[in-house]
Protein backbone atom coordinates (compact mmCIF):
# COMPACT_ATOMS: atom_id res chain seq x y z
CA UNK A 1 0.00 0.00 0.00
CA UNK A 2 1.25 4.03 -0.42
CA UNK A 3 2.60 5.11 2.84
CA UNK A 4 0.73 8.29 4.28
CA UNK A 5 3.01 11.36 3.43
CA UNK A 6 3.93 13.40 6.46
CA UNK A 7 5.32 17.17 6.24
CA UNK A 8 7.66 18.26 9.27
CA UNK A 9 8.04 21.99 9.52
CA UNK A 10 10.76 23.05 12.14
CA UNK A 11 13.58 25.11 11.67
CA UNK A 12 15.82 22.99 13.77
CA UNK A 13 17.76 20.45 11.77
CA UNK A 14 18.20 18.75 14.62
CA UNK A 15 14.50 17.88 15.63
CA UNK A 16 13.81 17.88 11.94
CA UNK A 17 16.24 14.62 11.85
CA UNK A 18 15.04 13.44 15.25
CA UNK A 19 11.13 13.01 14.13
CA UNK A 20 12.39 11.73 10.66
CA UNK A 21 14.26 9.27 12.36
CA UNK A 22 11.15 8.28 14.37
CA UNK A 23 8.61 8.21 11.82
CA UNK A 24 10.47 6.96 8.32
CA UNK A 25 10.13 3.57 8.63
CA UNK A 26 6.33 3.38 8.44
CA UNK A 27 5.71 6.90 6.55
CA UNK A 28 6.77 9.21 3.72
CA UNK A 29 8.61 11.94 5.32
CA UNK A 30 9.14 15.36 3.93
CA UNK A 31 10.90 18.21 5.41
CA UNK A 32 10.66 21.92 5.72
CA UNK A 33 12.51 24.44 7.05
CA UNK A 34 10.20 26.93 7.36
CA UNK A 35 7.07 27.95 6.98
CA UNK A 36 7.44 29.57 3.53
CA UNK A 37 9.38 26.38 2.02
CA UNK A 38 5.91 24.12 4.08
CA UNK A 39 4.14 26.49 2.35
CA UNK A 40 5.67 26.00 -1.15
CA UNK A 41 5.58 22.14 -0.67
CA UNK A 42 1.51 22.20 0.34
CA UNK A 43 1.20 24.60 -2.76
CA UNK A 44 2.35 22.20 -5.42
CA UNK A 45 1.03 18.90 -4.03
CA UNK A 46 -1.37 19.67 -0.78
CA UNK A 47 -3.67 16.60 -1.45
CA UNK A 48 -0.39 14.23 -0.70
CA UNK A 49 0.37 14.92 3.05
CA UNK A 50 -1.69 12.80 5.46
CA UNK A 51 -0.34 15.32 8.40
CA UNK A 52 1.52 18.16 9.00
CA UNK A 53 3.62 18.70 11.77
CA UNK A 54 4.14 22.55 12.38
CA UNK A 55 6.55 24.21 14.63
CA UNK A 56 5.33 27.53 15.73
CA UNK A 57 8.43 30.28 16.13
CA UNK A 58 10.54 30.11 12.47
CA UNK A 59 12.39 32.31 10.20
CA UNK A 60 10.74 33.73 6.77
CA UNK A 61 7.38 32.42 8.21
CA UNK A 62 6.21 31.07 11.38
CA UNK A 63 3.93 28.54 12.25
CA UNK A 64 0.84 31.13 12.54
CA UNK A 65 1.59 33.00 9.55
CA UNK A 66 1.40 29.60 7.61
CA UNK A 67 -1.99 28.34 9.57
CA UNK A 68 -3.33 31.41 8.53
CA UNK A 69 -2.87 30.85 4.72
CA UNK A 70 -3.81 27.64 4.86
CA UNK A 71 -7.17 29.15 6.95
CA UNK A 72 -7.91 31.48 3.94
CA UNK A 73 -6.84 29.08 0.91
CA UNK A 74 -9.22 26.66 3.09
CA UNK A 75 -6.43 24.18 3.10
CA UNK A 76 -6.91 23.78 6.77
CA UNK A 77 -10.02 21.16 6.14
CA UNK A 78 -7.88 19.07 3.87
CA UNK A 79 -4.58 18.38 6.01
CA UNK A 80 -4.85 17.96 9.63
CA UNK A 81 -2.07 19.89 11.42
CA UNK A 82 -0.49 18.78 14.76
CA UNK A 83 1.08 21.93 16.43
CA UNK A 84 4.88 20.76 17.47
CA UNK A 85 6.49 23.07 19.96
CA UNK A 86 7.96 23.72 23.24
CA UNK A 87 6.01 27.25 23.62
CA UNK A 88 3.78 25.83 26.47
CA UNK A 89 1.93 29.19 27.59
CA UNK A 90 -2.05 29.09 26.94
CA UNK A 91 -2.74 31.80 24.88
CA UNK A 92 0.02 30.11 22.57
CA UNK A 93 -2.03 27.17 22.35
CA UNK A 94 -5.11 28.51 22.34
CA UNK A 95 -4.11 30.76 19.29
CA UNK A 96 -2.97 27.24 17.66
CA UNK A 97 -6.54 25.90 17.96
CA UNK A 98 -8.59 28.65 16.94
CA UNK A 99 -6.15 28.33 13.87
CA UNK A 100 -7.62 24.91 13.09
CA UNK A 101 -4.78 22.83 14.58
CA UNK A 102 -6.13 19.45 16.12
CA UNK A 103 -3.52 18.61 18.48
CA UNK A 104 -0.37 20.06 20.28
CA UNK A 105 2.54 17.87 21.16
CA UNK A 106 5.43 19.45 23.17
CA UNK A 107 9.00 18.54 23.52
CA UNK A 108 10.95 16.74 24.27
CA UNK A 109 8.85 14.32 21.80
CA UNK A 110 8.06 11.01 23.01
CA UNK A 111 7.99 8.42 20.22
CA UNK A 112 4.88 6.18 21.09
CA UNK A 113 3.17 9.34 22.06
CA UNK A 114 3.77 10.95 18.38
CA UNK A 115 3.09 7.88 16.71
CA UNK A 116 -0.10 7.05 18.47
CA UNK A 117 -1.05 10.90 18.10
CA UNK A 118 -0.27 10.50 13.79
CA UNK A 119 -1.83 7.15 13.72
CA UNK A 120 -5.36 8.99 15.87
CA UNK A 121 -5.61 12.04 13.35
CA UNK A 122 -5.08 9.88 10.30
CA UNK A 123 -7.58 7.86 10.75
CA UNK A 124 -9.96 10.66 11.97
CA UNK A 125 -9.19 12.54 8.91
CA UNK A 126 -9.90 9.46 6.57
CA UNK A 127 -13.12 8.74 8.60
CA UNK A 128 -13.89 12.23 7.93
CA UNK A 129 -12.76 12.51 3.94
CA UNK A 130 -15.28 9.71 3.33
CA UNK A 131 -17.96 11.30 5.29
CA UNK A 132 -17.56 14.19 3.09
CA UNK A 133 -17.27 12.34 -0.33
CA UNK A 134 -20.75 10.64 0.11
CA UNK A 135 -22.61 13.57 1.49
CA UNK A 136 -20.84 15.38 -2.04
CA UNK A 137 -21.68 12.55 -3.81
CA UNK A 138 -25.37 13.26 -2.13
CA UNK A 139 -25.86 16.53 -2.69
CA UNK A 140 -24.43 16.64 -6.45
CA UNK A 141 -27.34 14.48 -7.12
CA UNK A 142 -29.74 16.51 -5.20
CA UNK A 143 -28.25 19.50 -7.08
CA UNK A 144 -28.70 18.03 -10.53
CA UNK A 145 -32.72 17.13 -9.08
CA UNK A 146 -33.14 20.76 -8.35
CA UNK A 147 -31.54 22.27 -11.51
CA UNK A 148 -33.53 19.63 -13.45
CA UNK A 149 -36.83 20.35 -11.63
CA UNK A 150 -35.92 24.26 -12.52
CA UNK A 151 -35.84 22.97 -16.29
CA UNK A 152 -39.03 20.76 -16.20
CA UNK A 153 -41.04 24.14 -15.03
CA UNK A 154 -39.20 26.64 -17.24
CA UNK A 155 -40.25 23.89 -20.20
CA UNK A 156 -43.69 23.68 -18.90
CA UNK A 157 -44.55 27.64 -18.93
CA UNK A 158 -42.60 27.86 -22.50
CA UNK A 159 -44.88 24.84 -23.75
CA UNK A 160 -47.85 26.36 -22.16
CA UNK A 161 -47.17 29.99 -24.11
CA UNK A 162 -46.73 27.71 -27.37
CA UNK A 163 -42.96 28.28 -27.01
CA UNK A 164 -40.08 26.06 -27.48
CA UNK A 165 -39.18 24.87 -23.86
CA UNK A 166 -35.83 26.52 -24.48
CA UNK A 167 -36.92 30.31 -23.67
CA UNK A 168 -36.19 30.29 -20.22
CA UNK A 169 -32.85 28.77 -20.94
CA UNK A 170 -31.73 30.85 -23.81
CA UNK A 171 -32.70 34.18 -21.99
CA UNK A 172 -30.61 33.00 -19.22
CA UNK A 173 -27.24 32.31 -21.11
CA UNK A 174 -27.96 35.58 -23.42
CA UNK A 175 -28.20 37.55 -20.46
CA UNK A 176 -24.64 35.83 -19.00
CA UNK A 177 -22.76 36.99 -21.97
CA UNK A 178 -23.78 40.39 -22.23
CA UNK A 179 -23.39 40.46 -18.25
CA UNK A 180 -20.16 38.95 -18.90
CA UNK A 181 -19.34 41.81 -21.24
CA UNK A 182 -20.13 44.49 -19.55
CA UNK A 183 -18.29 43.35 -16.57
CA UNK A 184 -15.02 43.04 -18.66
CA UNK A 185 -15.67 47.07 -20.36
CA UNK A 186 -17.14 48.90 -17.73
CA UNK A 187 -17.71 50.11 -13.99
CA UNK A 188 -20.14 51.85 -14.27
CA UNK A 189 -23.51 49.47 -13.53
CA UNK A 190 -21.89 48.57 -10.22
CA UNK A 191 -22.58 44.74 -10.59
CA UNK A 192 -20.32 42.07 -9.51
CA UNK A 193 -20.10 38.46 -10.81
CA UNK A 194 -22.42 37.41 -8.10
CA UNK A 195 -24.69 39.93 -9.31
CA UNK A 196 -24.30 38.37 -12.91
CA UNK A 197 -25.42 34.75 -11.66
CA UNK A 198 -28.23 36.07 -9.44
CA UNK A 199 -29.34 37.76 -12.75
CA UNK A 200 -29.29 35.06 -14.55
CA UNK A 201 -30.89 33.35 -12.24
CA UNK A 202 -33.83 35.32 -11.54
CA UNK A 203 -34.15 35.79 -15.20
CA UNK A 204 -35.57 32.16 -15.49
CA UNK A 205 -38.88 34.37 -13.99
CA UNK A 206 -39.01 36.81 -16.24
CA UNK A 207 -42.70 35.74 -17.75
CA UNK A 208 -43.93 33.98 -14.71
CA UNK A 209 -47.15 36.35 -14.67
CA UNK A 210 -47.99 34.76 -17.83
CA UNK A 211 -49.72 31.79 -15.84
CA UNK A 212 -52.14 34.57 -15.24
CA UNK A 213 -52.89 35.24 -18.66
CA UNK A 214 -56.06 33.21 -20.03
CA UNK A 215 -54.81 30.29 -23.03
CA UNK A 216 -56.97 31.89 -25.58
CA UNK A 217 -54.95 35.06 -25.55
CA UNK A 218 -51.45 33.40 -24.45
CA UNK A 219 -51.98 31.66 -27.63
CA UNK A 220 -53.83 33.35 -30.32
CA UNK A 221 -51.83 33.08 -33.67
CA UNK A 222 -53.26 36.47 -34.96
CA UNK A 223 -52.68 39.98 -33.85
CA UNK A 224 -53.99 41.32 -30.67
CA UNK A 225 -57.02 43.62 -30.49
CA UNK A 226 -56.47 46.44 -28.15
CA UNK A 227 -58.86 44.91 -25.34
CA UNK A 228 -56.49 41.38 -25.40
CA UNK A 229 -53.42 43.61 -25.65
CA UNK A 230 -54.19 45.36 -22.33
CA UNK A 231 -54.77 41.88 -20.86
CA UNK A 232 -51.60 40.62 -22.00
CA UNK A 233 -49.36 43.62 -20.76
CA UNK A 234 -50.38 43.04 -17.01
CA UNK A 235 -48.34 40.03 -17.30
CA UNK A 236 -45.30 42.10 -16.23
CA UNK A 237 -47.49 43.18 -13.03
CA UNK A 238 -48.87 40.13 -12.28
CA UNK A 239 -45.50 38.38 -11.90
CA UNK A 240 -44.08 41.25 -9.88
CA UNK A 241 -47.33 41.18 -7.93
CA UNK A 242 -46.61 37.46 -7.25
CA UNK A 243 -43.13 37.67 -6.28
CA UNK A 244 -43.97 40.86 -4.10
CA UNK A 245 -46.41 38.44 -1.98
CA UNK A 246 -43.77 36.14 -1.11
CA UNK A 247 -43.35 37.04 2.76
CA UNK A 248 -39.96 35.93 4.79
CA UNK A 249 -38.82 35.52 0.48
CA UNK A 250 -38.90 39.16 -0.49
CA UNK A 251 -35.55 40.23 1.32
CA UNK A 252 -33.67 37.11 -0.72
CA UNK A 253 -31.40 39.23 -3.48
CA UNK A 254 -32.85 36.78 -6.04
CA UNK A 255 -35.86 37.76 -5.49
CA UNK A 256 -35.19 40.80 -5.55
CA UNK A 257 -33.59 41.10 -8.91
CA UNK A 258 -36.44 38.83 -10.33
CA UNK A 259 -39.01 41.33 -9.01
CA UNK A 260 -37.15 44.11 -11.18
CA UNK A 261 -36.92 42.19 -14.21
CA UNK A 262 -40.57 40.74 -13.90
CA UNK A 263 -42.12 44.28 -13.53
CA UNK A 264 -39.60 45.92 -16.09
CA UNK A 265 -38.53 44.33 -18.80
CA UNK A 266 -40.50 45.49 -21.39
CA UNK A 267 -39.88 48.84 -20.29
CA UNK A 268 -38.10 50.81 -22.73
CA UNK A 269 -35.01 53.41 -22.56
CA UNK A 270 -37.38 56.08 -24.33
CA UNK A 271 -40.10 55.81 -21.42
CA UNK A 272 -42.47 53.86 -24.22
CA UNK A 273 -42.60 50.62 -22.70
CA UNK A 274 -44.55 49.54 -19.90
CA UNK A 275 -46.01 48.67 -17.26
CA UNK A 276 -44.76 52.16 -15.64
CA UNK A 277 -43.40 53.96 -18.42
CA UNK A 278 -39.81 54.63 -17.02
CA UNK A 279 -36.99 55.57 -19.28
CA UNK A 280 -33.23 55.87 -19.18
CA UNK A 281 -31.45 54.62 -16.17
CA UNK A 282 -34.51 54.67 -13.86
CA UNK A 283 -34.85 50.80 -15.49
CA UNK A 284 -32.75 48.19 -13.23
CA UNK A 285 -29.95 47.18 -15.22
CA UNK A 286 -30.74 43.73 -14.73
CA UNK A 287 -34.40 44.57 -16.43
CA UNK A 288 -32.50 46.11 -19.30
CA UNK A 289 -30.21 43.37 -19.84
CA UNK A 290 -33.15 40.52 -19.88
CA UNK A 291 -35.47 43.11 -22.06
CA UNK A 292 -32.54 42.83 -24.80
CA UNK A 293 -31.98 39.07 -24.28
CA UNK A 294 -35.74 38.41 -24.49
CA UNK A 295 -36.50 40.10 -27.62
CA UNK A 296 -33.14 38.67 -29.18
CA UNK A 297 -34.52 35.28 -28.63
CA UNK A 298 -37.60 36.05 -29.38
CA UNK A 299 -37.03 37.45 -33.28
CA UNK A 300 -34.50 33.97 -33.58
CA UNK A 301 -37.46 31.38 -32.53
CA UNK A 302 -40.06 30.03 -34.30
CA UNK A 303 -43.62 31.39 -32.76
CA UNK A 304 -47.24 30.24 -33.99
CA UNK A 305 -47.20 34.10 -35.68
CA UNK A 306 -43.76 34.02 -37.34
CA UNK A 307 -41.17 32.05 -38.35
CA UNK A 308 -37.27 33.08 -36.99
CA UNK A 309 -35.68 35.53 -38.15
CA UNK A 310 -31.64 34.79 -38.96
CA UNK A 311 -29.25 36.05 -36.40
CA UNK A 312 -27.87 38.79 -38.39
CA UNK A 313 -31.50 40.04 -39.49
CA UNK A 314 -32.29 39.88 -35.22
CA UNK A 315 -29.42 42.01 -34.33
CA UNK A 316 -29.42 44.79 -37.10
CA UNK A 317 -33.20 44.84 -36.54
CA UNK A 318 -32.55 45.84 -32.69
CA UNK A 319 -29.59 48.10 -33.50
CA UNK A 320 -31.98 50.02 -35.66
CA UNK A 321 -34.59 50.50 -33.26
CA UNK A 322 -37.05 48.20 -34.40
CA UNK A 323 -37.93 46.68 -31.59
CA UNK A 324 -37.90 49.92 -29.33
CA UNK A 325 -35.61 52.11 -28.18
CA UNK A 326 -32.68 50.18 -25.99
CA UNK A 327 -29.66 51.65 -23.68
CA UNK A 328 -27.04 52.27 -26.41
CA UNK A 329 -24.04 50.30 -23.73
CA UNK A 330 -26.44 47.52 -24.22
CA UNK A 331 -26.39 47.66 -28.14
CA UNK A 332 -22.33 48.55 -28.01
CA UNK A 333 -22.20 44.91 -25.87
CA UNK A 334 -24.84 42.98 -28.83
CA UNK A 335 -22.94 44.23 -31.86
CA UNK A 336 -19.28 42.91 -29.97
CA UNK A 337 -20.60 39.57 -29.09
CA UNK A 338 -22.17 39.08 -31.80
CA UNK A 339 -20.14 36.54 -33.64
CA UNK A 340 -19.79 34.69 -30.36
CA UNK A 341 -23.53 34.95 -29.88
CA UNK A 342 -24.19 32.95 -33.21
CA UNK A 343 -21.12 30.43 -32.67
CA UNK A 344 -23.06 29.69 -29.67
CA UNK A 345 -26.55 29.39 -31.22
CA UNK A 346 -24.75 27.07 -34.10
CA UNK A 347 -23.31 24.89 -31.37
CA UNK A 348 -26.70 24.55 -29.67
CA UNK A 349 -24.68 25.33 -26.22
CA UNK A 350 -27.12 28.53 -25.21
CA UNK A 351 -28.99 25.74 -22.91
CA UNK A 352 -30.87 22.03 -23.96
CA UNK A 353 -33.83 20.35 -21.54
CA UNK A 354 -31.86 17.04 -22.85
CA UNK A 355 -28.28 17.63 -20.88
CA UNK A 356 -28.76 19.38 -17.43
CA UNK A 357 -26.04 19.45 -16.16
CA UNK A 358 -24.41 20.54 -12.72
CA UNK A 359 -22.48 23.40 -12.64
CA UNK A 360 -18.85 22.77 -13.02
CA UNK A 361 -17.44 23.94 -9.69
CA UNK A 362 -19.69 21.21 -7.79
CA UNK A 363 -17.64 18.32 -10.32
CA UNK A 364 -14.39 16.94 -9.80
CA UNK A 365 -12.36 13.93 -8.20
CA UNK A 366 -12.85 12.58 -4.81
CA UNK A 367 -10.03 15.10 -3.43
CA UNK A 368 -11.69 18.08 -5.15
CA UNK A 369 -15.11 17.38 -3.95
CA UNK A 370 -13.47 17.02 -0.41
CA UNK A 371 -11.82 20.19 -1.09
CA UNK A 372 -15.16 21.65 -1.82
CA UNK A 373 -17.43 20.39 0.09
CA UNK A 374 -17.98 23.48 2.29
CA UNK A 375 -18.97 25.16 -1.06
CA UNK A 376 -21.06 22.17 -2.70
CA UNK A 377 -23.42 22.98 0.51
CA UNK A 378 -23.58 26.55 -0.02
CA UNK A 379 -24.31 25.76 -3.59
CA UNK A 380 -26.60 23.21 -3.05
CA UNK A 381 -28.60 25.26 -1.03
CA UNK A 382 -29.19 27.88 -3.59
CA UNK A 383 -30.24 25.47 -5.79
CA UNK A 384 -33.20 24.48 -3.20
CA UNK A 385 -34.18 27.87 -2.47
CA UNK A 386 -34.89 28.66 -6.22
CA UNK A 387 -36.86 25.24 -6.32
CA UNK A 388 -39.03 25.55 -3.40
CA UNK A 389 -39.12 29.66 -4.51
CA UNK A 390 -40.39 28.60 -7.88
CA UNK A 391 -42.76 25.89 -6.29
CA UNK A 392 -44.30 28.71 -4.39
CA UNK A 393 -45.15 31.19 -7.46
CA UNK A 394 -46.43 28.71 -9.00
CA UNK A 395 -48.58 26.94 -6.67
CA UNK A 396 -47.68 23.32 -8.86
CA UNK A 397 -46.34 20.56 -6.64
CA UNK A 398 -42.97 18.61 -7.48
CA UNK A 399 -41.87 15.35 -7.02
CA UNK A 400 -38.53 13.05 -8.13
CA UNK A 401 -39.67 9.12 -9.26
CA UNK A 402 -36.76 6.61 -8.03
CA UNK A 403 -36.49 3.25 -9.52
CA UNK A 404 -35.79 -0.03 -7.57
CA UNK A 405 -37.91 0.10 -5.99
CA UNK A 406 -40.75 2.80 -8.06
CA UNK A 407 -40.93 5.42 -5.08
CA UNK A 408 -41.94 8.78 -5.15
CA UNK A 409 -40.79 11.28 -3.31
CA UNK A 410 -42.21 14.80 -2.35
CA UNK A 411 -41.51 17.65 -1.17
CA UNK A 412 -42.24 18.95 1.80
CA UNK A 413 -44.35 22.19 0.20
CA UNK A 414 -45.63 19.57 -1.53
CA UNK A 415 -47.01 17.10 0.87
CA UNK A 416 -48.69 19.69 2.69
CA UNK A 417 -50.78 21.21 -0.36
CA UNK A 418 -51.24 17.31 -1.25
CA UNK A 419 -52.99 16.58 2.26
CA UNK A 420 -50.93 13.88 2.95
CA UNK A 421 -48.23 12.87 6.15
CA UNK A 422 -45.84 11.32 4.42
CA UNK A 423 -43.38 12.42 1.90
CA UNK A 424 -42.80 9.03 0.04
CA UNK A 425 -45.33 7.34 -1.85
CA UNK A 426 -44.16 3.89 -2.61
CA UNK A 427 -45.95 1.55 -5.69
CA UNK A 428 -46.97 -0.96 -2.79
CA UNK A 429 -49.15 0.89 -1.67
CA UNK A 430 -51.00 1.61 -5.39
CA UNK A 431 -53.83 -0.01 -4.85
CA UNK A 432 -57.70 1.00 -3.25
CA UNK A 433 -55.89 1.64 -0.18
CA UNK A 434 -53.84 4.78 -1.84
CA UNK A 435 -54.84 7.91 -0.21
CA UNK A 436 -53.98 9.94 -3.09
CA UNK A 437 -53.85 7.81 -6.68
CA UNK A 438 -56.87 5.70 -7.79
CA UNK A 439 -55.95 2.05 -8.14
CA UNK A 440 -52.89 1.28 -11.00
CA UNK A 441 -52.85 4.87 -11.57
CA UNK A 442 -49.12 5.26 -9.44
CA UNK A 443 -47.90 2.21 -11.67
CA UNK A 444 -49.54 3.74 -14.92
CA UNK A 445 -47.82 6.61 -13.72
CA UNK A 446 -44.43 5.53 -13.63
CA UNK A 447 -44.81 2.95 -16.25
CA UNK A 448 -45.39 6.17 -19.08
CA UNK A 449 -42.11 7.88 -17.73
CA UNK A 450 -40.17 4.64 -18.27
CA UNK A 451 -41.83 4.22 -21.82
CA UNK A 452 -40.29 7.56 -23.09
CA UNK A 453 -36.45 7.96 -24.40
CA UNK A 454 -33.42 10.38 -23.94
CA UNK A 455 -34.84 11.86 -27.32
CA UNK A 456 -38.31 12.44 -25.89
CA UNK A 457 -38.24 12.41 -22.48
CA UNK A 458 -41.36 14.61 -21.14
CA UNK A 459 -44.90 13.19 -20.80
CA UNK A 460 -47.83 14.52 -19.43
CA UNK A 461 -51.65 13.06 -18.63
CA UNK A 462 -54.39 13.79 -16.82
CA UNK A 463 -55.04 11.52 -13.58
CA UNK A 464 -58.30 11.58 -11.04
CA UNK A 465 -56.65 12.48 -7.16
CA UNK A 466 -58.08 12.71 -3.90
CA UNK A 467 -56.58 16.31 -2.89
CA UNK A 468 -57.75 16.81 1.12
CA UNK A 469 -60.46 14.65 0.44
CA UNK A 470 -62.15 15.85 -2.66
CA UNK A 471 -61.67 14.24 -6.22
CA UNK A 472 -60.07 16.55 -9.17
CA UNK A 473 -58.07 16.36 -12.13
CA UNK A 474 -54.58 17.13 -11.99
CA UNK A 475 -52.12 17.40 -14.84
CA UNK A 476 -48.64 15.11 -14.62
CA UNK A 477 -46.04 16.60 -16.50
CA UNK A 478 -42.52 13.92 -15.86
CA UNK A 479 -38.81 14.61 -17.55
CA UNK A 480 -37.61 11.52 -17.57
CA UNK A 481 -33.69 10.89 -16.44
CA UNK A 482 -31.54 8.81 -18.64
CA UNK A 483 -28.00 7.93 -18.21
CA UNK A 484 -25.27 9.73 -20.47
CA UNK A 485 -22.68 7.57 -22.79
CA UNK A 486 -23.44 3.94 -24.23
CA UNK A 487 -26.85 2.51 -24.12
CA UNK A 488 -28.87 4.97 -22.25
CA UNK A 489 -30.40 3.58 -19.31
CA UNK A 490 -33.72 5.18 -16.99
CA UNK A 491 -32.63 6.66 -13.81
CA UNK A 492 -35.78 7.97 -12.63
CA UNK A 493 -37.74 11.05 -13.41
CA UNK A 494 -38.94 14.31 -11.99
CA UNK A 495 -42.01 16.53 -12.31
CA UNK A 496 -44.59 18.75 -11.58
CA UNK A 497 -48.62 18.35 -10.38
CA UNK A 498 -50.58 21.04 -11.39
CA UNK A 499 -54.51 21.57 -11.80
CA UNK A 500 -56.18 20.16 -15.14
CA UNK A 501 -58.28 23.74 -15.77
CA UNK A 502 -62.24 22.86 -16.23
CA UNK A 503 -62.09 19.23 -15.54
CA UNK A 504 -64.12 18.13 -12.24
CA UNK A 505 -63.37 15.35 -10.35
CA UNK A 506 -65.76 13.17 -11.89
CA UNK A 507 -66.30 11.66 -15.54
CA UNK A 508 -69.10 9.84 -17.39
CA UNK A 509 -70.74 9.33 -14.03
CA UNK A 510 -68.32 7.07 -12.59
CA UNK A 511 -66.64 7.84 -9.10
CA UNK A 512 -63.14 7.50 -9.84
CA UNK A 513 -62.06 7.05 -6.70
CA UNK A 514 -63.86 4.12 -5.88
CA UNK A 515 -65.09 2.74 -9.22
CA UNK A 516 -61.93 0.94 -10.31
CA UNK A 517 -61.01 2.16 -13.72
CA UNK A 518 -58.00 3.86 -14.08
CA UNK A 519 -57.55 7.31 -15.28
CA UNK A 520 -56.64 6.52 -18.84
CA UNK A 521 -59.56 3.84 -19.51
CA UNK A 522 -61.55 6.64 -18.19
CA UNK A 523 -60.44 9.39 -20.75
CA UNK A 524 -59.80 6.93 -23.42
CA UNK A 525 -56.43 6.47 -25.28
CA UNK A 526 -53.25 7.52 -23.41
CA UNK A 527 -51.54 10.54 -24.34
CA UNK A 528 -47.88 10.51 -26.41
CA UNK A 529 -45.24 11.99 -24.46
CA UNK A 530 -44.65 15.52 -25.68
Amino acid sequence: MERHKILIVDDSEMNRELLSDMLEGDYDVHTASNGMEAYTMILNGRHDFSVVLLDIVMPKMDGFELLEIMNQKDWINDIPVIMISSEKDEATIERAYDLGVIDFIDRPFNERVIRRRITSTISLSAQQKELSNFAASQLYEKARDNMLMINILSHIVEFRNGESGLHVLHVSMITKMILEHLLKTTTKYGISEKDVSLICSASALHDIGKIAIPDEILNKPGRFTPEEFAIMKTHSMKGAEMLDELGMWKDEPLVKYAYEICRWHHERWDGKGYPDGIAGEQIPISAQVVALADVYDALTSKRCYKEAFPHEKAVKMILNGECGEMNPDLLSALSEISDKLKNELLKGSLGSLQEIKVPEEICGTEAQNFDRSRHLVKRVRQLQKKGELIETLTRHVMFELDTNPDVMNLSELAAERLGISETIIHAAKDGPESSLFAPGDFALLVERAKQTSPERPFCEDKYLMNIKGQEKWMSITTRSVWTEGGTPEYQGAVGIIRSASGLLGKADGVNRMGGGKTSAEMMGAAQEPL
